[in-house]
């Protein structure tokens, strides 16, 4: 199923997805390149909140750029498939080799503000990442291991220690909380 049917079919969760969606299928509809970097202003990425299989832990990096605790997850770079990017990043900046999707469904979605920062030496400007958020599933006993340029730890918490182990406000409050109450209707 492509991108555009699948974000008509999403049933937002709530006021954010619901917002987010409309200006997600506004951007698509209108067209342009929104599934690579050169698009400076907005771009696809894709996350993942990856749990375990009980459901008692949820998998967090502390991220090098953002000074934080986060989820995983990164751009599509051209991918038009956003669970395979999903899949793909958190395999990369966790270690994990064996990660399955709880679904293949969009679990969340949101618009993400990104400041403007360095990377690699250059400057990058502030834009948006239009997200799409997948539930996945990882065997907590598995070994994790960091990705030294992008993040400096790779730990397993319980949810609600995930959502207040972030030290950014609005995705403590409005995005991990979030995900973790959706959590409920998957067992």
């Amino acid at each position: 199923m492509d991108l555009l049917t699948e974000l008509e079919q999403y049933v937002p969760w709530n006021g954010q997805e619901a917002r987010d969606r409309e200006e997600l299928l506004r951007r698509l509809c209108a067209g342009g390149d929104l599934y690579t970097r050169e698009n400076r202003s907005a771009h696809f990425t894709a996350s993942a909140w990856v749990v375990s299989p009980d459901r008692r832990q949820a998998l967090m990096a502390y991220h090098n750029l953002y000074g934080s605790w986060a989820w995983l997850g990164g751009h599509a770079d051209g991918e038009r498939d956003l669970l395979s990017v999903a899949l793909r990043e958190v395999r990369e900046e966790s270690g994990l080799a064996r990660v399955r999707p709880v679904s293949e469904r969009i679990y969340s979605l949101e618009i993400l503000a990104v400041d403007g920062h360095e990377k690699s030496g250059q400057y990058i400007s502030s834009h948006l990442h239009l997200n799409i958020t997948y539930l996945l599933e990882a065997d907590p006993a598995e070994p994790t291991r960091c990705k030294p340029d992008e993040n400096s730890r790779v730990g397993w918490f319980s949810p609600a220690e995930a959502a207040a182990a972030s030290s950014e406000p609005w995705f403590r409050e409005r995005i991990y909380g979030k995900l973790n109450a959706k959590l409920s209707g998957f067992s």
